[in-house]
């Protein structure tokens, strides 16, 4: 049975004085959208009347088959706590419907849940635990964001060290008050710089607490006269912001990577998903680190992997397995970042472990050494390959995997063009950096 019923919705909207509804959904970029209606349209919404015109959204459909449909997922409702506590504000998350009544293809949110019914035909459930990092950085006069900060702490410091301590306690306490669980806050290695880990959820679930997440950093933030970001890499020399991804596999509620009498007590099936997800990380880091600025975290020395290795303790490894066993065993990945559209990264992470199952893959053997001290020739000799080093080398990357290109579903190609017209914008540019360099030397 699902959380709430349409009775119950329309029930909650009289009680709590609700006015406004924000019909929520996500487009193939990560962008987090809505159409607005009022408490009058509350019935209709419910029904999944509500239209939108998809052509007007990046990467959707034509202008020809513009009409679409908004279906709310009931269990999704909330009431924002940042609105007015008197004429109150909730959402829905939808999914996009076609007017025949069929899910939208190019909808990630579909594309996930796709994902996951291969996964149950399987008898697996999947979860997913997120670590979300950021910056709170000063606005200026005009209120525009800037890339300064107060702030002098580092990690795990306090006030009067972390300036933004208190924001960030109201970020997890509203996000609790909206049904979420965070299992821990605290500050980052640079300053400014943020992390609150959402507790483990059925993939989904997560992918929908993401989004909500960066909603309400964002929000509570400007409220708070500052500016968040999830942007990977905002400012020179200093650590970039990830988004590590929790991963199991459950079958009749057990834990099917956990095995107490293998080695490092990790299962066959964990191993293989380990191998699935290496022998796709190419593949998938498009979609993982979707920005010609996520490139610019995967500097070695700066706790973001680069390289296709895991391990049960090594953090310098693209996979790691964090010591928790029995239900809390987990497959660790390091290498996305908050800017990724999380529907699409389960959906591809999903799908290559389950190839990996499906193959019985073998994972390369663990590597125990902090891979940031060696050189390129030390790795080269030990046939250790990295992530692609720039958005162009990604996208190919994606283009040449047809698994992640399955799993992404029809649009996939429409990501990549628009994609692939970014890299050409940036390709263009002249930077501040060449000008400095150049312009007097040549």
């Amino acid at each position: 049975m699902g959380k709430y019923s349409r009775t119950d919705i329309l029930r909650l909207v009289e009680d709590e004085d609700v006015q406004f509804i924000r019909m929520q959904f996500t487009d193939i970029f990560g962008q987090l959208k809505n159409v607005a209606v009022t408490s009058s349209q509350i019935q209709r919404a419910l029904a999944g009347e509500i239209m939108l015109d998809g052509s007007s959204i990046q990467g959707s459909v034509r202008v020809e088959e513009s009409d679409q449909y908004l279906q709310p997922d009931l269990d999704t409702f909330t009431i924002l706590p940042w609105r007015p506590q008197y004429g109150k504000v909730a959402r829905l998350i939808c999914n996009v419907y076609n007017p025949d009544g069929t899910p939208f293809a190019g909808d990630p949110r579909n594309v996930l849940k796709r994902a996951l019914e291969a996964a149950e035909d399987m008898g697996f459930t999947f979860n997913i635990g997120p670590e979300l990092e950021f910056f709170l950085f000063q606005t200026d006069e005009n209120g525009k964001p800037t890339t300064r900060t107060s702030d002098e702490a580092g990690y795990f410091d306090l006030g009067p060290l972390d300036h933004g301590e208190s924001t960030r306690r109201e970020v997890a306490l509203t996000l609790e008050q909206m049904g979420l669980e965070v299992e821990a806050s605290h500050h980052e290695a640079a300053a400014g710089q943020h992390e609150i880990d959402l507790k483990y959820a059925d993939a989904l679930t997560a992918a929908d607490n993401i989004m909500t997440f960066k909603l309400a950093v964002k929000t509570l933030a400007q409220k708070n006269g500052l500016h968040a970001t999830f942007m990977p890499k905002p400012v020179h020399g200093m650590a970039g912001s990830g988004m590590h991804i929790n991963m199991s596999l459950f079958r009749d509620g057990r834990n099917v990577f956990y095995d107490e009498d293998s080695p490092e007590q990790l299962s066959a099936l964990a191993r293989q998903f380990i191998a699935g997800l290496l022998a796709h990380a190419k593949g998938f880091c498009a979609l993982a680190n979707p920005l010609v600025n996520s490139y610019k975290r995967f500097v070695p020395g700066y706790e973001a992997p680069c390289y296709l290795t895991w391990s049960s303790s090594n953090r310098s490894t693209l996979i790691r397995i964090p010591d928790s066993r029995g239900r809390g065993t987990r497959v660790e990945l390091r290498s996305p970042d908050g800017t990724c559209n999380p529907y699409l990264v389960f959906a591809a992470c999903l799908a290559a472990g389950l190839d990996g199952i499906r193959r019985e893959l073998t994972p390369p053997p663990e590597f125990p050494a902090n891979i940031y001290a060696m050189s390129r020739s030390e790795l080269t000799e030990r046939g250790i390959g990295s992530l692609p080093l720039s958005l162009e080398d990604a996208l190919d990357a994606l283009e040449a995997d047809p698994l992640i290109l399955s799993a992404m579903g029809p649009y996939a190609a429409r990501y990549i063009a628009e994609k692939r017209q970014e890299w050409e914008e940036y390709r263009t540019q002249i930077s501040q950096w060449e000008v400095d360099r150049y312009l007097i030397a040549w």
